[in-house]
């Protein structure tokens, strides 16, 4: 298990769900890239000297991060893209590097140094990818981040496989369901957000079923404090304990890190809380400028 999101893709894996291809154009105003075994869609905004990387979680596609696009791009250049199998970027068709990925996108765009937002496993390989190119990044967002060769609760790795039980029978729409349902992806009492996630599963169900062919990296546990840049580590107070387990031994291994938990909001904060991310991503850029 990497994350939420890895253990979503591994539970399927096992319970051997029929991977469900996403478009093989991309339809947007973005790019299909070459990477290796594959192709990797992205797109970018705004023309500020700053520029913010945006990595999503293993749930849901880069469109996640729709709430807080429109604002982040008129403050910074903003470049968001889709992993392997998720939105518009196609299945792999083998193994791959996800650090290697990233770091294709970084050259695409044309980007010397650019802060990093990671949520959950998008967290987790952005800390891979600061530990294997620590010039190419500014500074370090991580959103319910989770920390590779940190360890998981059975409590977390049996909720991860119920919620995708479903896929055992094809029943995409009740896996949906329950994902967006979970009182730990999003704070219960808010309906618009269960209905937004659901809508954008629904549309990109193969976010869930995809095939994963992930080359393990080496685990970032006892190299943190190889990270110089500051960092700030956001997390939803509603968020399963697993994760804040990890942000804290995030907090406790990034010297220059800083942990806020953000209240009524649960592992897709972004999606719940929009406002609240953008204001806080924003005062941290701009208060550790080069």
């Amino acid at each position: 298990m990497r994350a939420i999101a890895s253990a979503l893709i591994t539970a399927a894996a096992a319970l051997g769900a029929t991977p469900t291809p996403p478009p093989l154009a991309a339809q947007g105003p973005g790019h299909l890239i070459d990477v290796e075994n594959g192709q990797v869609y992205w797109e970018e905004c705004g023309s500020a000297a700053t520029t913010l990387v945006l990595v999503h979680d293993g749930v849901v596609h880069s469109a996640v991060w729709d709430g807080v696009w429109p604002e982040l791009c008129q403050r910074f250049r903003v470049i968001r893209y889709d992993r392997r199998g998720y939105g518009r970027s196609p299945v792999t068709k083998g193994w791959h590097s996800e650090t290697a990925d990233l770091l294709a996108v970084f050259n695409a765009g044309h980007i010397g140094r650019a802060v990093v937002v990671g949520g959950s496993h998008g967290g987790e390989l952005s800390i891979d990818f600061t530990l294997e190119n620590p010039e190419r990044v500014q500074q370090l967002v991580l959103v319910g981040a989770v920390l590779s060769g940190f360890p998981y609760t059975d409590h977390f790795i049996r909720r991860g496989s119920a919620m995708l039980a479903p896929l055992r029978t094809g029943d995409v729409a009740k896996a949906i369901e329950l994902v967006s349902r979970d009182p730990y992806v999003l704070a219960p009492g808010h309906p618009e957000n269960q209905k937004r996630l659901a809508e954008l599963l629904t549309a990109s169900p193969q976010d869930l079923t995809h095939a994963s062919m992930i080359r393990p990296t080496k685990p970032a546990i006892h190299r943190l404090g190889e990270i110089g840049i500051p960092a700030l580590i956001l997390v939803g107070d509603a968020d399963i304990p697993d994760v804040h387990a990890h942000a804290g031994a995030i907090e406790l291994g990034i010297p220059r890190s800083r942990r806020i938990v953000v209240s009524d909001a649960g592992h897709l904060l972004y999606l719940e809380r929009p406002k609240e991310f953008v204001r806080l991503v924003t005062e941290f850029v701009t208060a550790h400028q080069p």
